[in-house]
Order: C-alpha cells, then sequence, then structure tokens
C-alpha cells in the first residue's frame, strides 16, 4: 500500500447548504498557479492526485469554451468531468460549470480565485450545486482526498515552472 503523500493543507468548508469551498495557499506566484491550471500537459501533472493517469485533458479556455478532463483509476475505473467556461479573467479568476459524467445531471458551477500575495498564491474555489443532495453527494463521494493529493501535485508541478 502506497503512503498517504497528502500534506491535507487545503481547507475545506461548507458555507451554504448547496456550496462546497476549498482554500489553499501555494508557495508560487499566481500567474504560475493559473498556468498549471489551465494548460493541458501541466493539468495532466496533478489532475488526478496520486489516483490513477489522466488521458484526456482538453481545454478550450475563453468563454463559452470547453473543458474535458478523463482519467483511468488505479482500479482500471474511467471516470470523466466536462465543463463550460462563464468567464475568464487570466491570472484571476475562472468561472465554469463542471459535470460528472457519471452523473449528468449533477452539474455544478465552479468559481476559481487566484489571489496573489508576496510571491504566494491563494486558490479559492466555490462549488455552488443545485441542491444540498448534489453537494452532499459530492462531498460523500471521497473527493477530498483526491482533491488534496492534486493540490499538493499542484504545488509541485507550479514550483517547477520557476
Amino acid at each position: 500500500m502506497a503512503a498517504v503523500t497528502s500534506s491535507e493543507t487545503a481547507k475545506v468548508t461548507l458555507p451554504g447548504d448547496e456550496q462546497i469551498l476549498i482554500t489553499r495557499e501555494f508557495d508560487a506566484p499566481r500567474h504560475l498557479v493559473y498556468k498549471a491550471w489551465t494548460t493541458p500537459e501541466l493539468v495532466k501533472r496533478w489532475w488526478s492526485g496520486n489516483r490513477g493517469e489522466m488521458t484526456i485533458a482538453e481545454i478550450d479556455l475563453r468563454v463559452g469554451g470547453a473543458w474535458r478532463y478523463v482519467m483511468v483509476t488505479d482500479g482500471g475505473f474511467e471516470v470523466a468531468f466536462h465543463g463550460e467556461y462563464r468567464e475568464i479573467v487570466p491570472n484571476e479568476r475562472i468561472v465554469s460549470t463542471e459535470v460528472y459524467e457519471g452523473m449528468p445531471e449533477g452539474e455544478a458551477l465552479n468559481i476559481v480565485t487566484f489571489t496573489d500575495k508576496d510571491g504566494r498564491t491563494t486558490l479559492t474555489v466555490l462549488v455552488q450545486h443545485a441542491s444540498k443532495e448534489a453537494r452532499d453527494a459530492h462531498i460523500n463521494s471521497g473527493m477530498e482526498t483526491g482533491m488534496q493529493e492534486g493540490m499538493d501535485l499542484l504545488e509541485q508541478v507550479a514550483v517547477s515552472l520557476r
């Protein structure tokens, strides 16, 4: 069994019945965290955490553009997500929809902000679900462990771009 490498430094809170808020600070300037978040080859290095291999990272980074991520878990199970970009402020903010393809009726809205302070970046991801049930299903999916690993890898990727 592999050692858990997560630093668990991302904070997950539930500010509203339909919301999940993820906050994490990175030891990298915001333009590098943004680049790692929005560049397909870089997303492939962190998004799946240590849970499997990312086989597809498609990003059409423009308002109205689409994104799609597919990974094959270590157990051989394929997991896919897609969405559409609604708002993009380079290096500052991305608003997009997110649909887990295994539950296509459960579209969420993600508001991602990148805040720079003294060469460090605070990333916040506010996930807005349509209902408390959808939010709870997301939380109970085990998303937090993989997300923590992914955030640790995201930091490694952003730091490597210096």
